[in-house]
Protein backbone atom coordinates (compact mmCIF):
# COMPACT_ATOMS: atom_id res chain seq x y z
CA UNK A 1 0.00 0.00 0.00
CA UNK A 2 2.77 2.38 0.91
CA UNK A 3 4.51 1.66 -2.50
CA UNK A 4 1.15 2.52 -4.67
CA UNK A 5 0.65 5.83 -2.39
CA UNK A 6 4.39 6.79 -3.36
CA UNK A 7 3.77 5.78 -6.48
CA UNK A 8 0.47 8.20 -6.95
CA UNK A 9 2.37 10.73 -5.38
CA UNK A 10 5.64 10.60 -7.67
CA UNK A 11 2.97 10.17 -10.63
CA UNK A 12 1.18 13.76 -9.09
CA UNK A 13 4.68 15.17 -9.54
CA UNK A 14 5.49 14.54 -12.83
CA UNK A 15 2.13 15.67 -13.74
CA UNK A 16 2.80 19.06 -11.77
CA UNK A 17 6.29 19.52 -13.16
CA UNK A 18 4.72 18.52 -17.06
CA UNK A 19 2.01 21.26 -16.33
CA UNK A 20 4.65 23.97 -15.12
CA UNK A 21 6.91 23.26 -17.90
CA UNK A 22 4.41 22.81 -20.33
CA UNK A 23 2.91 26.19 -18.95
CA UNK A 24 6.53 28.27 -18.65
CA UNK A 25 6.96 26.96 -22.54
CA UNK A 26 3.33 28.50 -23.95
CA UNK A 27 4.59 31.76 -21.79
CA UNK A 28 7.72 31.68 -23.68
CA UNK A 29 6.02 31.45 -27.27
CA UNK A 30 3.46 33.94 -26.69
CA UNK A 31 6.05 36.42 -25.27
CA UNK A 32 8.33 35.36 -28.14
CA UNK A 33 5.23 35.91 -30.29
CA UNK A 34 4.53 39.79 -29.19
CA UNK A 35 8.11 40.92 -29.43
CA UNK A 36 7.89 39.61 -32.94
CA UNK A 37 4.45 41.44 -33.33
CA UNK A 38 6.01 44.86 -31.69
CA UNK A 39 8.99 44.68 -34.14
CA UNK A 40 6.91 44.30 -36.78
CA UNK A 41 4.33 46.93 -36.34
CA UNK A 42 6.74 49.23 -34.45
CA UNK A 43 6.00 52.30 -36.62
CA UNK A 44 8.78 54.90 -36.45
CA UNK A 45 6.77 58.32 -35.80
CA UNK A 46 9.74 59.97 -38.23
CA UNK A 47 8.50 57.86 -40.80
CA UNK A 48 5.07 58.18 -40.93
CA UNK A 49 5.75 61.74 -40.69
CA UNK A 50 7.63 61.90 -44.26
CA UNK A 51 5.06 59.77 -45.63
CA UNK A 52 2.44 62.42 -44.46
CA UNK A 53 4.49 65.61 -45.44
CA UNK A 54 5.27 63.46 -49.33
CA UNK A 55 1.21 63.45 -49.28
CA UNK A 56 0.69 67.18 -48.81
CA UNK A 57 -0.82 66.05 -45.34
CA UNK A 58 1.16 69.12 -42.92
CA UNK A 59 -1.09 68.90 -39.61
CA UNK A 60 -0.69 65.03 -39.70
CA UNK A 61 2.69 64.91 -40.34
CA UNK A 62 3.54 67.33 -37.57
CA UNK A 63 1.59 65.45 -35.34
CA UNK A 64 3.69 62.14 -36.37
CA UNK A 65 7.37 64.34 -35.89
CA UNK A 66 5.92 65.29 -32.09
CA UNK A 67 5.51 62.07 -31.40
CA UNK A 68 9.40 61.45 -32.47
CA UNK A 69 10.10 64.20 -30.25
CA UNK A 70 8.24 62.84 -27.16
CA UNK A 71 9.22 59.36 -28.18
CA UNK A 72 13.09 60.75 -28.03
CA UNK A 73 13.14 59.06 -31.55
CA UNK A 74 15.47 61.28 -34.24
CA UNK A 75 14.59 64.37 -32.86
CA UNK A 76 16.78 66.41 -34.62
CA UNK A 77 14.99 64.89 -38.09
CA UNK A 78 11.60 65.26 -36.45
CA UNK A 79 12.61 68.65 -35.76
CA UNK A 80 13.54 69.17 -39.77
CA UNK A 81 10.32 68.02 -40.33
CA UNK A 82 7.90 69.71 -38.51
CA UNK A 83 10.09 73.20 -40.13
CA UNK A 84 9.38 71.74 -43.91
CA UNK A 85 5.53 71.08 -42.63
CA UNK A 86 5.31 74.70 -41.34
CA UNK A 87 7.33 76.04 -44.44
CA UNK A 88 4.94 74.62 -46.82
CA UNK A 89 1.82 75.84 -44.31
CA UNK A 90 3.44 79.29 -44.70
CA UNK A 91 4.25 79.62 -40.89
CA UNK A 92 7.11 80.70 -41.41
CA UNK A 93 7.76 82.03 -37.73
CA UNK A 94 6.89 78.36 -36.85
CA UNK A 95 9.33 76.73 -39.19
CA UNK A 96 12.18 79.02 -38.43
CA UNK A 97 11.80 77.94 -34.39
CA UNK A 98 11.53 74.35 -35.61
CA UNK A 99 14.96 74.46 -38.26
CA UNK A 100 16.37 76.17 -34.95
CA UNK A 101 15.47 73.19 -32.84
CA UNK A 102 16.26 71.30 -35.56
CA UNK A 103 20.43 72.63 -35.70
CA UNK A 104 20.47 72.50 -31.95
CA UNK A 105 19.57 68.38 -31.96
CA UNK A 106 21.98 67.82 -34.27
CA UNK A 107 24.87 69.78 -34.86
CA UNK A 108 26.83 69.71 -38.14
CA UNK A 109 25.32 67.11 -40.37
CA UNK A 110 25.05 66.69 -44.65
CA UNK A 111 21.88 68.39 -43.66
CA UNK A 112 22.99 71.13 -42.04
CA UNK A 113 23.24 73.10 -45.51
CA UNK A 114 19.68 72.53 -46.25
CA UNK A 115 18.53 73.56 -42.50
CA UNK A 116 20.54 77.03 -43.40
CA UNK A 117 19.07 77.67 -46.53
CA UNK A 118 15.64 76.84 -45.39
CA UNK A 119 15.99 79.52 -42.05
CA UNK A 120 17.69 82.34 -44.32
CA UNK A 121 14.77 82.01 -46.53
CA UNK A 122 12.05 82.09 -43.11
CA UNK A 123 14.44 85.28 -42.49
CA UNK A 124 13.31 86.53 -45.95
CA UNK A 125 9.90 85.81 -46.16
CA UNK A 126 9.68 87.56 -42.39
CA UNK A 127 11.38 90.55 -43.22
CA UNK A 128 14.59 89.97 -41.92
CA UNK A 129 17.58 90.23 -44.35
CA UNK A 130 20.57 90.65 -42.20
CA UNK A 131 19.75 87.78 -40.26
CA UNK A 132 19.23 86.00 -43.81
CA UNK A 133 22.68 87.16 -45.09
CA UNK A 134 23.63 85.44 -41.56
CA UNK A 135 22.33 82.06 -42.52
CA UNK A 136 23.35 81.96 -45.95
CA UNK A 137 26.56 82.69 -45.11
CA UNK A 138 26.43 79.75 -42.29
CA UNK A 139 25.31 77.36 -45.24
CA UNK A 140 27.45 77.79 -48.26
CA UNK A 141 30.25 75.69 -48.14
CA UNK A 142 29.18 73.53 -46.01
CA UNK A 143 30.43 69.72 -46.68
CA UNK A 144 27.62 67.95 -47.56
CA UNK A 145 26.26 70.62 -49.90
CA UNK A 146 25.20 69.88 -53.43
CA UNK A 147 26.02 72.17 -55.82
CA UNK A 148 22.48 73.18 -56.46
CA UNK A 149 22.07 73.96 -52.86
CA UNK A 150 25.13 76.03 -53.19
CA UNK A 151 23.79 77.92 -56.15
CA UNK A 152 20.38 78.37 -54.93
CA UNK A 153 22.20 79.77 -51.34
CA UNK A 154 24.56 82.10 -53.51
CA UNK A 155 21.61 83.48 -54.77
CA UNK A 156 19.13 83.67 -52.27
CA UNK A 157 22.71 86.06 -50.07
CA UNK A 158 22.34 88.07 -53.17
CA UNK A 159 18.22 88.10 -52.68
CA UNK A 160 18.57 89.31 -49.15
CA UNK A 161 21.16 91.76 -49.95
CA UNK A 162 18.39 93.63 -52.44
CA UNK A 163 15.78 93.01 -49.61
CA UNK A 164 18.46 95.19 -47.13
CA UNK A 165 18.38 97.86 -49.91
CA UNK A 166 22.51 97.08 -50.22
CA UNK A 167 22.68 97.35 -53.24
CA UNK A 168 26.74 97.68 -53.60
CA UNK A 169 27.20 94.20 -51.77
CA UNK A 170 24.41 93.02 -53.96
CA UNK A 171 25.92 93.84 -56.89
CA UNK A 172 29.65 92.47 -55.97
CA UNK A 173 27.64 88.92 -54.63
CA UNK A 174 25.94 88.81 -58.47
CA UNK A 175 28.63 89.92 -60.04
CA UNK A 176 30.81 86.21 -58.31
CA UNK A 177 27.75 84.01 -59.15
CA UNK A 178 27.24 85.48 -62.74
CA UNK A 179 30.98 84.59 -63.16
CA UNK A 180 30.59 81.44 -61.74
CA UNK A 181 27.04 80.42 -63.33
CA UNK A 182 27.28 82.32 -66.58
CA UNK A 183 24.01 80.22 -67.67
CA UNK A 184 22.28 81.76 -65.39
CA UNK A 185 19.28 83.64 -67.29
CA UNK A 186 17.48 84.74 -64.19
CA UNK A 187 20.82 86.21 -62.49
CA UNK A 188 21.49 88.16 -66.30
CA UNK A 189 17.96 89.70 -65.54
CA UNK A 190 19.06 90.90 -61.92
CA UNK A 191 22.44 91.65 -63.40
CA UNK A 192 20.75 94.32 -65.26
CA UNK A 193 17.88 95.20 -62.61
CA UNK A 194 21.28 96.41 -60.55
CA UNK A 195 22.84 98.33 -63.04
CA UNK A 196 19.93 100.64 -62.62
CA UNK A 197 19.95 101.08 -59.02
Amino acid sequence: MRKRYRRRRANKRKRMIRRIVISAGVILLLSLCLCLWLLLNNVNPSEEGIEYLKNGQYEEAIGQFEQAIKDEVNVGDAYRGIGIAKWEQEDYEGAREAFQKALEQSGETPLTGIIYNFLGSCELKLGNPAAAQNYFRKGIGLKGNSQELEREMKYNLIVSFEQAGDWESAKAELAEYTAEYPDDAAALKEQQFLETR
